[in-house]
């Protein structure tokens, strides 16, 4: 039998240059992504979300900018500022903090209305996530236990309006001492009696330490920690339902997301895949297990295909 050899490297050679064109074509395409900025709050789950993004959108081709660290106060002025084209915000902060609206709603009612309010001010919501982080107020187990079997945040201001002159340290983080959705709304709903010494504003991760070692007898959680089941937390009942739907949504500048219509796509596949038992165990993978964000964000995004 006959072989022609010139032939089939002919053939090769044209295989090799389709593949190695194809290569670069699809190169080409990930290169011309441009370039997003994306901001972080100073917690967790903040850091979770945006590292996951990060690293998705480079392997997609972005080229990505994240400023971290950010409180509230700084991150949606410098979105609206075009200093920032996306941040992971929250339906109840923009809700309550941004747009003052105290109405109780529904998480998809949430939603909508600051879905609304945000796009006349450029701001576009994507897909949401499932999982609701919205706040909450724990004790240490034991001290709960031991003064009345506290389950309410009723019966918690009961007790500390009883107990003026006993010294307590309530914990919260910098942003929910001056929020709308934090303690001044709070205060006004439950009237609790606490003094201005009592209350002490620290790093997040702080609070659940100062709650874990007895040093502070109620603090401010979210509700989607991990630490707050490892850490033998007691999550008092909302029963004046204060506290909105918190879910989790990417939210992009509308004059970025023209030029970059692919985005709204790309995000979905993300939000689409978070819920909130699977974001309670990646906080808790990195607050409990001290593993790094970037290795739980790049375990989580192998694992469904994203990278």
């Amino acid at each position: 039998m006959n072989i022609n050899r010139k032939g089939i490297q002919g053939a090769l050679r044209i295989a090799l240059a389709a593949v190695l064109l194809a290569v670069s074509f699809s190169q080409a395409q990930a290169a011309n992504q441009g370039n997003i900025r994306i901001g972080a709050k100073s917690f967790t789950e903040q850091r979770l979300l945006a590292t996951m993004t990060q690293l998705y959108l480079q392997h997609l081709g972005y080229n990505v900018d994240v400023t971290w660290g950010l409180s509230t106060s700084i991150s949606r002025p410098a979105q609206l500022n075009n200093e920032l084209d996306m941040v992971w915000e929250y339906t109840g902060t923009s809700l309550l903090t941004y747009n003052h609206i105290d109405e109780v709603l529904d998480s998809e009612q949430s939603y909508k209305r600051v879905s609304e309010l945000d796009g006349k001010q450029g701001l576009v919501w994507l897909a949401p996530t499932d999982f609701n982080n919205t706040y909450a107020i724990a004790m240490p187990e034991e001290i709960a236990k031991e003064n009345g079997d506290l389950r309410t945040l009723s019966e918690f201001a009961k007790w500390t309006r009883e107990h003026p002159d006993q010294y307590m340290l309530f914990a919260m983080d910098y942003d929910f001492a001056g929020r709308a959705d934090g303690l001044p709304g709070l205060d006004k709903k439950y009237h609790f009696g606490f003094s201005r010494g009592e209350k002490r504003s620290m790093d997040p991760g702080l609070v659940y330490l100062a709650l874990r070692n007895q040093q502070a007898f109620g603090g401010v959680v979210y509700t989607t920690d991990g630490r707050i089941n490892a850490f033998n937390l007691r999550v008092l009942d909302d029963d004046l339902h204060f506290f909105p739907a918190y879910n989790a949504a990417p939210v992009v500048r509308a004059d970025y997301l023209e030029q970059h219509p692919q985005l709204r796509a790309q995000m979905k596949r993300i939000t689409d895949l978070l819920d909130d038992q699977t974001i309670r165990s990646l906080n808790t993978r990195v607050d409990v297990d001290q593993q790094s964000a970037n290795t739980v964000a790049r375990d989580f995004l192998s694992k469904h295909g994203l990278i």
